[in-house]
């Protein structure tokens, strides 16, 4: 069906994952990823039977209690304990939408058949998908080593009749939704504990998230510039061509490039200028907004390899008959990875409250504060002060989570990635500098009405007018929160392709 996404082992891409997401698709496993799992399970029942020594996790206990060997008898048992015990989050709930990916990325992760999950497990987990029966999961608790343990066993605690779901826009307890649907709760069998809390999941679908959230707001920071360019009545010179491929970054000739397209058709930027250059918040967008850009790359490259792995330990492999216990589970890699999105989406906001700065000063021909009448009234004089306020609390957020580390499980795990702190923050980042980006949006609109009867672009015109529909022209001072509000609004509402989106 093509409203459907069949998970297999082909590579998972960002691409895919967007128009899943944007067209709420609905999931199935592939007969090859049934196949996969079905194979690793019957594998390890058989292993059960002959094995006698201990293996980590499927007949020993958890963490630093490894050495404390499990009877047969106690084995169903052992997994939903470690389910249970494990569901120690706390803090605000996870946005439903990153719940939902963070579902889709477990059974994606389960469907290559190294985890040792029962099939109807992970058809449980797919059910969940499919009929919107989303876990409640906490922001805290995840050391990002060791897996998510904490949001994970909240994202499995439904599957055996635990815990509270979203279903039909209430928080409902699990159990009442399994009953309502006709679904038995799983009896979690050996080894499945571990392969569903065991695992990246909750870093990895806010990494996905802040990713196309990231590369909205890259195209959107480069939209907003070319605005505040032309209200600025910035000069062309500093986006030509053949400056960019003398210092060939990839994102910083993108940059350019994107911007010389905006620009496309203005009367603005053509007309004589007075000035020689432009500060460097307008002259240096490619080579800021470009680095930017090449940090997302590097970004989305290791979220792509991270989302197409198994994450869970220990690991089973049926043809060379070996269960190995590992590391799989340790979020360095995407701990160092947020921290370095969220610095480089600090930088767009700090560049943004720059030329939000430089429209408001009553340079160029424009009035003080973007304003009839200054004195009487403020106009724009205060947004800037939230623009700063907001970007110096990036600053705060962007103190790396991935260079701190807590010994846990009486020192077993004694190196932890912290990842989980830096996919949170890493998100309030990213709502931070949407703002930011919104009240530029803000100023240069209202500075392009002191340019008339000159025009810019027909493309950044067009945006123009669909931006004053929801924030019209500011004649006297009036309430700037709730324009504000709906300059965010109108961000978060702006629609963008796949393709413009993540090249």
């Amino acid at each position: 069906m093509r409203d459907t996404h069949y998970i297999s082992t082909d590579v998972l891409s960002m691409e895919q994952l967007h128009d899943i997401v944007q067209k709420n698709k609905k999931i199935a496993l592939s007969e090859e990823a049934k196949q996969n799992i079905s194979k690793c399970r019957e594998y390890l029942d058989a292993k059960l039977k002959s094995q006698r020594e201990p293996v980590y996790g499927i007949n020993t206990g958890f963490g630093s209690l490894y050495n404390i060997k499990i009877s047969g008898e106690h084995l169903n048992r052992l997994q939903e304990n470690l389910v249970v015990s494990h569901a120690c989050g706390t803090g605000e709930r996870v946005p439903i939408d990153i719940v939902k990916l963070m579902l889709l990325l477990k059974v994606q992760s389960l469907s290559y058949g190294h985890s040792g999950a029962q099939l109807s497990t992970v058809l449980r987990l797919i059910d969940f998908y499919n009929f919107d029966i989303l876990p409640v999961v906490y922001t805290q608790g995840s050391l990002g080593a060791s897996g998510d343990l904490a949001p994970l066993a909240h994202l499995s605690l439904p599957l055996i009749g635990k815990g509270e779901v979203y279903y039909q826009g209430e928080i409902t307890a699990a159990a009442k939704v399994l009953e309502n649907m006709g679904w038995e709760a799983v009896k979690l069998q050996s080894k499945e504990g571990l392969a569903l809390l065991n695992g990246t999941q909750f870093m990895s679908a806010y990494g996905v998230y802040a990713i196309l959230k990231s590369y909205k707001l890259s195209y959107l920071a480069d939209l907003i510039g070319s605005l505040s360019l032309e209200a600025y009545d910035g000069r062309i010179e500093p986006f030509d061509k053949s400056i960019h491929i003398i210092r060939p970054h990839r994102g910083q000739i993108k940059t350019a490039e994107r911007i010389r397209f905006f620009l496309e058709g203005s009367t603005l930027i053509k007309r004589e200028k007075k000035h020689v250059q432009d500060p460097y918040s307008f002259r240096c967008m490619p080579q800021v907004h470009g680095a930017t850009k090449d940090t997302l790359g590097f970004v989305r490259k290791t979220f792509k390899t991270e989302i197409n792995s198994v994450t869970d330990n220990p690991n089973i492999f049926v043809e060379e008959d070996k269960i190995i216990s590992g590391g799989n589970f340790h979020g360095q890699a995407l701990a160092l990875a947020l921290d370095y999105l969220s610095i480089a989406m600090a930088e767009i906001g700090n560049i943004s409250e720059r030329r939000t700065y430089q429209l408001i000063s009553g340079l160029r021909g424009l009035p003080v504060f973007l304003v009839n009448d200054p004195g009487l009234n403020s106009g724009l004089m205060i947004p800037q002060y939230t623009a700063a306020s907001i970007v110096s609390q990036n600053k705060q957020l962007t103190v790396p989570a991935s260079t701190d580390s807590i010994v846990s499980s009486n020192g077993q795990e004694d190196h932890v990635s912290m990842g989980a702190n830096a996919a949170t923050k890493c998100l309030k980042l990213l709502d931070n500098t949407e703002r930011v980006l919104a009240i530029e949006l803000l100023n240069a609109s209202q500075a392009l009405a002191f340019r008339k009867p000159e025009r810019t672009s027909p493309f950044l015109e067009a945006v123009l007018e669909k931006f004053r529909e929801v924030v019209p022209f500011i004649a006297q001072d009036r309430i700037l929160h709730e324009d504000i509000t709906a300059a965010i609004r109108f961000l978060k509402d702006y629609e963008i392709t796949a393709e413009m989106l993540l090249d």
